[in-house]
């Protein structure tokens, strides 16, 4: 029997992609985010949310994909603490569409060199047995785009 992993799939872009459920803690709706001064790119402000402040990261830019167009049904994934170092952040996204279960069968795995560069744990195929259209999902690896990210602001802080 092949192990099955749950996961968020949602939208940026025009693109499914999919992140650990395990490292999502809610999903909420949009809502005005207030930008800090001097903040790097990546980081499109805070909110406060149901008193705590929690910083909104543009996944577009973290995961090099041009700047996406105002949509209408734009989400923020909120993730546990801990995939942020005990920060409270949330990421916001074009759609958030479903939670998945996958079998890993129905997973490809990257070779080292592109999960390393492009932050990408596989390809999810989706779709009915045996047919030849499915869906393919970018399954990406956040807590390692979280942990180069927020090691890289650490040190331009320390400068």
């Amino acid at each position: 029997m092949a192990e099955m992993k749950d996961v968020v799939q949602f939208e940026i872009g025009g693109v499914q992609y999919a992140l650990d459920i395990n490292i999502a803690r809610e999903i909420v709706e949009m809502m005005p985010i207030t930008p800090v001064p001097r903040a790097p790119e990546h980081i499109a402000g805070i909110i406060n949310l149901r008193g705590e402040i929690t910083n909104i990261l543009n996944l577009n830019y973290l995961m090099g994909l041009p700047p996406g167009k105002e949509v209408e049904n734009r989400k923020i994934i909120v993730l546990v603490s801990e995939a942020a170092n005990g920060s409270n952040v949330g990421l916001i996204v074009d759609d958030v569409q479903s939670v998945l279960q996958v079998s890993e069968e129905d997973i490809d795995q990257m070779d080292e060199a592109m999960s390393r560069e492009a932050y990408v744990k596989g390809i999810i195929k989706i779709g009915k047995e045996n047919s030849e259209n499915k869906n393919l999902v970018i399954w990406i690896d956040i807590a390692k785009i979280l942990s180069d990210t927020l090691r890289e602001s650490d040190v331009a802080v320390a400068v």
